[in-house]
């Protein structure tokens, strides 16, 4: 028999959700769209992932951007996407849906012929379906002919390996051609016909999980017990049935004389925005604890929470909570009435669900403009030719990632008014990317944006950071101060809110006194503030100033990604050294140079001194330079 590597693989829907931003409007007058998996199944293997298990999707995708961002978000949590297949011929299912109140939704599913409901028996074998603990399948998975033949294809593999077989019901009656196509909204419609044909399919299930309205139509009846006690006859498996605010119930064995009389485990009282996905992350949670052999109040909890969680947040994978999140709402749910406005939960939503992970970063910092404006100016060049450059400069840093191998680990900073073509090229290729939108040179902190930059952020990619350089000293002045502060804090908001992570470069202002300490104040006065940034940029500190850095990052911020040490045109035996102080410091995770690299080439190149070919190639090695510089960093103790 196969091992069992896997926790689960779930097969079924696999979709995009387009959800209208503008709460309380209807989908007619939606004027802005958030996309975001969707598909119960696959919101199902996101969300199980995001909580630790081993899991693995089961679907067809089209051959386009839709069915591409499906397989890409499944895979930056951790799902084995080895069987999402590319259908050549057919698109990936769309989903439009707005949020009129917390109980209504309106909700259209384009799904004419789709990707996901094309799975075929040549799309997986018995040996997939045997390297896993359980097989979740939703019932849409059995609505056409074509699907309900490939899933219990799929379930007689499971039967014969082992494999444990889940059912969650999710009963969408528009997806059984029972109403109207633009009628997604609708959640039950009593059908004998589909009743009949659920039936004949529950008795090959270990789990069934389902709303009291989804028990209503797989067990004929709309008298909850009486549904119940139907599918009972007809299968031995954990039934699970879903009851809203009061929590849900199991029944392992005999249906009892009340739903309260199974393990009856209440729910989570919170602010609901919107019930549209609650089920899928009810199950996820559920899982979590079955698939682990713990008890079923402790499964009920987990579901509870997760489900809680996803109905106070906008959309449903990416409200999904990561395990340490949710063990920590259950510690604390009696003094979180609203987790959509609850600092700590929010902030660990943040950390513990990014998207990738950055072990080490060596980034080329060419987001300069008033040094390179001043250089175009010295060299008599027309400041036209500075987004050449930036092109150009670009160019060098790409030969170096390449000839270094600095897949996962390279990144440039690139600022939009001269580097936008530089910015636009690198986005989406795997590069960690920066965008500035400090005014270069304010003190106090301006923002290049004006106070519109939260504004500003949608329009940037995701996966852009926010850096902002700040010329800040623990002592200033304490107006100046305030200021500054007020002004970092607003946009950490900002950042929170747009989805953007967000690098705090910190430089204590030219001929301010420091010493050993006066870093770790800086960071230690920001996190008081509740600025929790993802990065921190600072000039290369003394082994002692690491120490303190190292203590205060540790103990406030374990999730932060860490700090990229800056260059400030410095020379290279400086720099070198620097990096050697580094030496060992866990919280460094690479550097963020850039006049050091740029800076004389540059000013070659405006001078007409050097050819682009020229000015590449002298990018490339001191970019690589410094690469070396980095990975041969050992720091030396002082005789």
């Amino acid at each position: 028999m196969t091992a069992k590597q896997r926790d689960l693989i779930v097969l079924g829907r696999a979709a995009i959700d387009l959800y209208g931003q503008q709460i309380g409007a209807r989908l007619e007058d939606a004027s802005s769209m958030a996309k975001y998996l969707g598909g119960s199944s696959g919101n199902i293997a996101f969300g199980t992932a995001r909580l630790g298990l081993k899991s693995a999707m089961l679907t067809r995708v089209g051959d386009e951007h839709m069915g591409r961002a499906v397989r890409e978000t499944l895979a930056s949590a951790g799902v084995d996407v080895s069987h999402v297949r590319t259908d050549p011929q057919r698109l990936t299912g769309l989903v439009l849906l707005g949020i009129k109140d917390e109980d209504s939704f309106p909700l259209i599913f384009y799904r004419e012929n789709c990707a996901d409901m094309a799975i075929s028996t040549e799309d997986f074998d018995a040996d997939f379906i045997a390297s896993a603990k359980a097989l979740v399948i939703t019932g849409t998975h059995f609505s056409t002919a074509a699907v309900d033949r490939v899933s219990r294809t799929a379930l007689a593999y499971a039967k014969a390996a082992g494999t444990k077989r889940v059912l969650d019901i999710d009963y969408r009656p528009v997806l059984w051609g029972l109403t109207g196509r633009g009628d997604g909204e609708t959640r039950f419609i009593s059908n004998d016909s589909v009743s009949s044909h659920l039936q004949s399919i529950v008795p090959h299930f270990d789990l069934i999980v389902g709303t009291e309205e989804e028990f209503h139509i797989a067990g004929g009846s709309t008298d909850t017990l009486q549904a119940l006690k139907r599918v009972r006859q007809l299968s031995d498996a954990v039934l699970v049935c879903k009851r809203g605010a009061l929590g849900c119930s199991v029944f392992p064995a005999a249906i009892p004389a009340s739903l309260d009389e199974g393990i009856s485990v209440p729910g989570v009282r919170v602010q609901v925005l919107n019930v549209l996905g609650a089920g899928d992350a009810f199950i996820s949670g559920f899982l979590r604890g079955w698939i682990a052999g713990e008890s079923y109040q402790q499964c009920c909890r987990y579901a509870n929470a997760c489900g809680a969680l996803v109905v106070s947040r906008h959309g449903c994978a990416p409200a999904m909570p990561s395990a340490e999140e949710l063990d920590y709402y259950l510690a604390h749910a009696e003094q979180i009435a609203r987790p959509d406005q609850d600092r700590t939960l929010a902030y660990l939503h943040r950390v513990t669900t990014r998207r990738r992970q950055w072990p080490e970063l060596c980034v080329l910092a060419f987001d300069h403009r008033k040094q390179l404006a001043d250089m175009a100016r010295e060299a008599g060049a027309s400041e036209e030719r500075i987004e050449q450059l930036k092109r150009l400069i670009l160019q060098g840093a790409q030969q170096t990632a390449e000839t270094y191998q600095l897949q996962g680990r390279a990144g440039i900073l690139a600022d939009t008014t001269y580097g936008q073509a530089s910015l636009n090229e690198l986005t989406g290729q795997g590069w960690w990317i920066g965008r500035p939108v400090e005014m270069p040179g304010s003190r106090p902190l301006r923002f290049e944006y004006g106070n519109n930059v939260g504004q500003q952020l949608h329009s940037w990619p995701e996966e852009q950071v926010v850096k902002c350089l700040v010329f800040y000293h623990p002592d200033d002045a304490i107006d100046l101060r305030l200021e500054q502060e007020r002004k970092v804090q607003d946009l950490y908001q900002a950042c929170c809110h747009s989805g953007h992570e967000f690098l705090l470069e910190v430089i204590p202002p030219a001929g301010s006194a420091t010493d050993e300490y006066t870093l770790a104040r800086a960071l230690t006065r920001f996190y008081n503030l509740g600025v929790y940034p993802d990065w921190w940029k600072l000039p290369s500190p003394s082994r002692a100033a690491w120490r303190h850095i190292e203590q205060v990052i540790t103990a406030r911020a374990p999730h932060c990604r860490g700090v990229v040490l800056l260059g400030l045109d410095a020379p290279e035996d400086q720099l070198r050294d620097g990096f050697n102080q580094a030496a060992g410091i866990g919280v460094c995770k690479g550097f963020a140079v850039g006049r050091t690299i740029f800076a004389k080439p540059s000013r070659q190149w405006l001078a007409g001194e050097l050819s682009d070919a020229e000015l590449v190639a002298a990018i490339a090695a001191n970019y690589g330079r410094m690469i070396e510089f980095w990975r041969a960093r050992k720091y030396a103790q002082a005789a």
